[in-house]
C-alpha cells in the first residue's frame, strides 16, 4: 500500500544524487505543487542536491506553471536531459534553468522526446538502451553536438555504433530513482486514473523505470477514492507501482484550464465553437499548407502557424476529412491552440505519448505540418536553437522523432523575421516592412532536421511562406511558387544569400489563398 503523505513529505524522500524523471507537458500533466516543495525544500534545507532530472517534455512554462524552474538553482541540480524546457517570448524574462544552461552552471542535453520515453522503457525492461536511426545527421549525433546544449556537458549520452554492418545512434538507458507522475485520481491502494488529463503522457513507463530499478513513485492525484471505486480499464498506474500519494485538489486541468470535459474525453464537444484563424498576412500561409493535405490522411501538427491549419479546414467544411495526430497522444478531434497546445477537443482517441511516438517513429502517418525558424543551403532546418535567443525556443521536443521517416513535411514560417510587416491588399502581398534578419541561411545554428538524409530517403519536403513556396529537391531549393504582388528578384533572392534554383514552371500562388472570403477548398484523396 503507498503512503499519502503531504507534498513536504514527499519531498523529503528525494535523497542527494537521485535520478529524477517528471512527467510533464509544459502546463499538460504538470505536478507542480510537488516540483514546487521540492524547491522549497533545498531553499529551506540545502537538500536534495545534484539532481539529475528527465523531462521528455518540458515541465512548465512562462505562464503561471513554473515547473521545472522550481529547481533551476545551483546545487539542486547537476544535470538536465529534456525533449524541451519552458520558452516564452523575448519580451518576458528568461526562464532560470535557461540562464542556468547559458551560464554553464548545469549540464543540459536535448534529445529527442519520444526516443527519451523510449529510454525509460528499455530502462525499465533492464535493457540497454534504445537503438535507432532517430536523431542521425541532426545535433543529437555524436558526429555534431551530441544533444549538448552548453559547453559544460560531456558529450556521452549519445554514441553512433555499428549493428549488423548499418550505422545507428544508441541511446543508453537511465535507470531511475524518483518518479514523479500526475494523474486525477487515486483509490487507497494508490491505483491512479487521469480521467481529467488531456493525456496520460509517458506517466506508466516513467513510473516503471523507477520501480522496476529499485526506486520511488511519487504521483500527485486532485482526489482519493475508496478502494473498489475505480474502473481497472481507467488505471493508468497500478498501485503496486506507486509509493507515494500527495493531493493537489486545485491541480489545473493545462497552464490556463482549471477543468474542460471535452479536452480529456469525457464528454463530446458537439456544438462547441472554435474561435477560426483571423484575417491577416499570415493566414495564406495555413490556407497554403491545407492544400498539401487529402482526404483521409492523418496529419501531425507542431506548434506556430501550422496549429491553425485545423481551423482552416473547419472554416471550409472539411474538418472531418482529416484526422490530426500529436505527439502528446491525442488522435482526432480539434486539436487546441496557445495555453491548450498538445490537447484535443473531442478527440477519437488519446493513446499514451511514448505509443503514439511509436506510431511516428514507423512513419505511420502521411504527413507533418511543421514550423521553422532556420533553413539552409541543404535543405536543413533549426527549430530547436538560436544562439541570440535560446529562451524563446523549448529545444527540439518531438520533432525529430516526427521528422526522421515521415513520408511528407510541410514546414511553414516567414521567410525573414526581427520587424516584418506585411499587408494584403487587393488580392496582393505587401511588405511593408522588411524582416532585419534572413531565416533562409547558409548554415543552420542547429541542425534539427537534416535535408541531406531526406533526400537519401525519398521524403518530400515542401517549404510554405508568405512570399513564396519551396521544396527541397536534387538540384537544391527551388522557389516553385511565388505569392501575387512579390518580385522574384527583390524579395525573395534577394533576401537569403542562398543561390536558390528557380522552377522553370514557376507559377504563382493560387489567388484564393489572398482573399478572405471563403476559399471552397476542395481536398483530394490520397495520392
Amino acid at each position: 500500500m503507498p503512503e499519502f503523505c503531504s507534498l513536504s513529505a514527499a519531498a523529503e524522500q528525494i535523497h542527494d544524487d537521485a535520478v529524477l524523471t517528471v512527467s510533464a507537458s509544459s502546463g499538460l500533466g504538470c505536478p507542480d505543487a510537488t516540483l514546487a516543495a521540492i524547491g522549497q525544500r533545498f531553499a529551506d534545507s540545502g537538500h536534495p542536491k545534484r539532481l539529475t532530472t528527465l523531462h521528455p517534455i518540458a515541465a512548465g512554462d512562462m505562464y503561471g506553471i513554473a515547473g521545472i524552474d522550481h529547481l533551476a538553482y545551483d546545487g539542486l541540480l547537476k544535470r538536465v536531459i529534456a525533449g524541451s524546457l519552458p520558452s516564452g517570448p523575448s519580451s518576458m524574462p528568461s526562464p532560470r534553468i535557461w540562464q542556468m544552461i547559458g551560464e554553464n552552471r548545469v549540464e543540459a542535453y536535448n534529445l529527442p522526446s519520444g526516443v527519451l520515453y523510449h529510454m525509460h522503457r528499455e530502462a525499465a525492461a533492464h535493457r540497454p538502451g534504445v537503438l535507432t536511426k532517430v536523431g542521425m545527421d541532426t545535433f543529437v549525433d555524436p558526429r555534431l553536438l551530441g544533444g549538448c546544449m552548453n559547453d559544460c556537458s560531456p558529450p556521452e549520452v549519445v554514441k553512433r555504433v555499428t549493428f549488423e554492418g548499418d550505422e545507428w545512434l544508441f541511446y543508453p538507458s537511465i535507470p531511475v530513482d524518483v518518479a514523479l507522475i500526475r494523474g486525477t485520481t487515486a483509490d487507497e491502494h494508490g491505483n491512479i486514473t487521469t480521467e481529467h488529463e488531456g493525456s496520460s503522457l509517458g506517466i506508466y513507463d516513467q513510473a516503471l523505470a523507477a520501480h522496476n530499478n529499485g526506486g520511488i513513485v511519487i504521483a500527485q492525484v486532485k482526489r482519493v477514492e475508496k478502494s473498489g471505486k475505480l474502473k481497472p480499464q481507467d488505471v493508468r498506474v497500478p498501485g503496486v507501482v506507486v509509493d507515494y500519494v500527495v493531493t493537489v485538489p486545485d491541480q489545473m486541468q493545462t497552464t490556463n484550464t482549471d477543468y474542460d470535459p471535452t479536452i480529456s474525453g469525457e464528454l463530446s464537444p458537439d456544438g462547441k465553437i472554435y474561435d477560426l484563424m483571423p484575417w491577416g498576412p499570415y493566414k495564406p500561409m495555413a490556407r497554403r499548407a491545407a492544400m498539401e493535405l487529402c482526404q483521409q490522411d492523418a496529419v501531425n501538427l507542431g506548434f506556430g502557424v501550422s496549429a491553425q491549419v485545423p481551423r482552416i479546414l473547419l472554416e471550409e467544411g472539411l474538418s472531418d476529412v482529416v484526422t490530426w495526430v500529436i505527439e502528446q497522444g491525442a488522435v482526432g478531434g480539434m486539436p487546441l491552440l496557445d495555453f491548450q497546445f498538445g490537447c484535443a477537443s473531442g478527440a477519437q482517441a488519446i493513446l499514451g505519448s511514448p505509443d503514439q511516438f511509436t506510431y511516428f517513429h514507423g512513419g505511420g502517418f502521411n504527413r507533418s505540418l511543421l514550423s521553422f525558424m532556420q533553413i539552409d543551403r541543404h535543405g536543413c532546418v533549426n527549430v530547436s536553437r538560436l544562439a541570440a535567443r535560446p529562451h524563446v525556443t523549448a529545444g527540439v521536443g518531438g520533432f525529430i522523432d516526427i521528422t526522421a521517416n515521415a513520408r511528407h513535411l510541410v514546414f511553414i514560417g516567414t521567410y525573414t523575421t526581427g520587424g516584418l510587416r506585411l499587408a494584403i491588399e487587393e488580392g496582393q502581398v505587401k511588405i511593408l516592412q522588411e524582416g532585419k534578419v534572413q531565416k533562409l541561411v547558409p548554415e543552420v545554428e542547429h541542425v534539427s532536421f537534416s535535408g541531406s538524409r531526406a533526400l537519401r530517403l525519398g521524403q518530400k519536403i515542401t517549404y510554405i511562406t508568405e512570399r513564396c513556396v519551396l521544396q527541397l529537391l536534387p538540384e537544391g531549393l527551388t522557389v516553385i511558387e511565388i505569392a501575387p504582388g512579390i518580385s522574384l528578384e527583390r524579395d525573395v533572392l534577394g533576401q537569403t544569400s542562398l543561390e536558390l534554383q528557380v522552377s522553370p514552371s514557376l507559377q504563382t500562388m493560387d489567388k484564393r489563398l489572398f482573399d478572405p472570403r471563403s476559399m471552397n477548398l476542395q481536398l483530394p484523396f490520397k495520392r
